[in-house]
């Protein structure tokens, strides 16, 4: 028999169109009115954000490929500009479904539940106009900074994703020559503007930029305003750094921050309404073709929705807020130290507290008996805690070694900040390794005790962020297993010098040894399967786009081996092709909290392995990150990770299944008891919390009834 060519382009679909599908999933949540209103405003906000980020990453990239005439195909065989004009396609199919979501169900229902968004300013009564054209005169007309274009006044600067006005202005008596004028709506005061209320407590309010085109006659007084329109625009924000030429990256980085203000602009959104002139002169001064211009049937920058949320008066109308419980079997009386050592703990943020994971730092800080910590930081909060404690442990004499990545997208400046902070406070920081991100979740603290040194070590799949470790699901494990320490030693003494060991004990990094680790475990279920043995493959993670784990687990699949993926975003698989992938599925979960951890369970013949890490399959992180995969030891923890995985597989309510074309659909709930995942360990922490310390042996839960009852 022919071998079957497991890399062939028709066997995959695009990255980029994949992410848009998942990106329309999480539309598909605004859309969703079983879902509370303010929660609906929240996807639909979320969903511009990434559509942002995704032009000025993803969409950037690709433009740049096409200028530098590189051709070469992506794995389903589409070359950069056959990418960009299907992306393009659909991007601009799924902003209708944005606003057509947006105009048809979220503001009408939002005025039937007591809030009327003014959507123009023509709309305005009497009493709202002279209302607003006093707020326009005390507040926001000081802060306004009109720029007209002529001969002695070139075309002004204008910024990344900020809302503009453009106008065509003529001079008052003039032969109607028209001059182009902007000003930038002001992102120091609130995007949306509360209006007096109704008669009847009807809450009201109108967008800033209403209000600015309402009276911006008053900034071009000499002038007529013929037109005035708003308009965004988005700049290729791909940072490319030459680390080998860099002397300094730390001030290598700082420059090519500013340099996201003025790059390419590769999006314009512009009113529908927008007069063609007006249109004419931006597309000219952007250097931009149609295809990238977004004419908007609504307002401009969805993400203000974000603040809708915090409009009062309204809780019935949003998710109960969650706080994250305890962690099974901790307690507040001892030291966390004591604590560890009884034996290994598995944290599951949100639903368990992030609070053992700076605790862990901050008695690490204190306690006299501690020699030294070492972590790695990737995206921190804005007034982190674990920094705080990091600082205090140098300025307590410790020996404290911190790697900030600098490269981290995004947060470039904020990790800079807290490096200069952490150098300052005494700790030796190392701002990365050239060419690789290090996106790795590790923790070392050292401790001298009556039996000699004692290693501890905390291990995890997200960001050391106590803000998003309320928002993102993770996982990670506390331990002070000796082979475990090693490992955790050996690998700060790689990212600090170059110091590589003879040998692992546990663990498994990227670049060098991870993706031969995940290829002989995926290798090793197909030749079960060939020798007729059960062969299982759960696997959960952000993305999937790696071709070579994709034809591995093809080859697993075509051999019998039974392969449930989780992928919450990007997955260039396809399932149900006969003979290749019919063994394979695959499920996205979209919720109130973002799926974030990656978990790894391989059958082996009934020896259950189980594994968690900070890196998907992609392959900047297996081929250009440093990322660490990590055993589960305990067989109780086993039982524990296998049963998130369990309850994920058995979300019925907000999981969406890959069809064979690479849809994605709900699943059919009819007579089915109905599940949330993440409702469920939700409702499971809490229950667990009520146990005493004593009594808890287990955090598996079976629920008496039903998570949520079917509208």
């Amino acid at each position: 028999m022919a071998k079957t060519d497991f890399t062939n382009p028709k066997y995959y679909i695009n990255r980029e169109l994949s992410w848009l599908g998942f990106n329309d999933r999480v539309l598909s949540e605004a859309r969703d009115k079983s879902i509370p209103l303010f929660e609906r405003l929240k996807f639909l906000s979320i969903t511009a954000s990434n559509l942002d980020e995704f032009f000025m990453i993803r969409v950037a990239s690709l433009k740049d490929m096409v200028h530098a005439k590189y051709t070469k195909p992506d794995i389903a065989g589409l070359k950069p500009s056959q990418q960009l004009e299907l992306i393009l396609e659909e991007a601009h199919e799924l902003v209708n479904r944005q606003y057509s979501t947006y105009n048809r169900s979220l503001l009408p229902a939002l005025k039937q539940n007591g809030f009327e968004l003014v959507t123009a300013h023509e709309n305005l009564t009497k009493e709202q106009g002279e209302y607003v054209d006093r707020y326009f005169e005390e507040t926001v007309y000081p802060v306004l900074t009109p720029m007209a274009v002529d001969s002695s006044r070139p075309f002004p600067l204008i910024r990344n994703k900020s809302l503009n006005i453009g106008a065509l202005i003529s001079k008052k008596g003039a032969d109607g020559e028209m001059d182009f004028a902007t000003v930038q709506v002001p992102s120091v005061l609130p995007r949306i503007v509360r209006l007096p209320d109704g008669e009847k407590g009807q809450k009201r309010g109108i967008l800033m930029e209403e209000i600015i085109e309402r009276n911006i006659g008053q900034l071009f007084l000499n002038y007529n305003v013929v037109c005035a329109h708003p308009y965004r625009i988005m700049r290729n924000a791909d940072l490319t750094i030459d680390e080998d030429e860099a002397e300094d990256l730390l001030k290598e980085i700082q420059k090519q921050l500013k340099k996201r203000q003025w790059g390419e602009v590769i999006r314009l959104e512009v009113e529908d309404a927008m007069d063609e002139r007006l249109l004419k002169t931006l597309k000219r001064e952007f250097s931009i073709k149609d295809p990238d211009i977004f004419r908007i049937s609504g307002p401009l920058d969805l993400t203000f929705l974000m603040k809708m949320y915090g409009v009062e008066g309204f809780e019935e109308l949003k998710n109960k807020p969650y706080t994250p419980q305890p962690v099974p079997g901790m307690n507040d009386e001892e030291d966390i130290f004591t604590q560890i050592r009884r034996g290994d703990i598995l944290l599951h943020h949100p639903y368990m507290t992030f609070e053992p994971v700076v605790d862990f730092v901050r008695q690490a800080s204190k306690d006299p008996s501690v020699l030294a910590i070492k972590q790695t930081l990737y995206r921190v909060s804005g007034n982190s805690p674990i920094i705080a404690a990091l600082a205090q442990a140098a300025e307590n004499g410790k020996q404290v070694s911190v790697l900030v990545e600098l490269k981290a997208r995004f947060d470039e400046e904020n990790n800079i900040i807290w490096a200069k902070k952490l150098e300052k406070a005494g700790c030796h920081v190392i701002y990365g390794l050239v060419g690789l991100k290090t996106h790795s979740k590790i923790t070392l603290v050292v401790r001298k005790e009556e039996d000699g040194i004692r290693r501890y070590v905390h291990l995890g799949t997200g960001n050391y962020n106590d803000s998003t470790a309320k928002q993102y699901t993770d996982c990670g494990i506390l331990t002070c297993a000796e082979p475990i320490g090693e490992d955790a030693t050996a690998v700060f003494n790689m990212l600090s010098g170059y110091s590589e060991p003879k040998k692992w004990n546990h663990l498994s990094l990227a670049p060098i040894w991870l993706r031969d680790k995940f290829l002989s475990l995926i290798g090793r279920e197909t030749a079960n399967a060939q020798s007729g043995k059960p062969a299982h493959i759960i696997a959960k993670m952000n993305s999937l786009c790696d071709q070579g784990i994709i034809a591995a687990l093809y080859e697993a699949s075509a051999a019998g081996v039974k392969i449930e993926l989780i992928v919450r975003g990007i997955c260039c698989l396809k399932t149900g092709i006969p003979g290749i992938s019919d063994n394979i599925s695959v499920r996205s979960i979209v919720g109130n909290f973002l799926e974030h951890s990656r978990i790894f369970y391989f059958l082996n013949n009934g020896q259950e392995e189980l594994y968690m890490g900070s890196a998907d399959w992609m392959p900047r992180n297996l081929d250009k990150r440093v990322e660490i995969l990590f055993p589960v030891l305990s067989e109780e923890l086993k039982k524990q990770v296998k049963h998130i995985l369990d309850i994920q597989l058995a979300d019925n309510l907000k999981a969406h299944v890959m069809q064979p074309d690479g849809k994605y659909a709900k699943i059919d709930k009819r007579g089915k008891t109905l599940l949330s995942s993440q409702d469920f360990f939700c409702k499971e922490a809490m229950e667990q919390a009520k146990k005493p310390h004593d009594s808890v042996q287990t955090r598996v839960f079976i629920p008496e009834e039903p998570i949520r009852e079917e509208e």
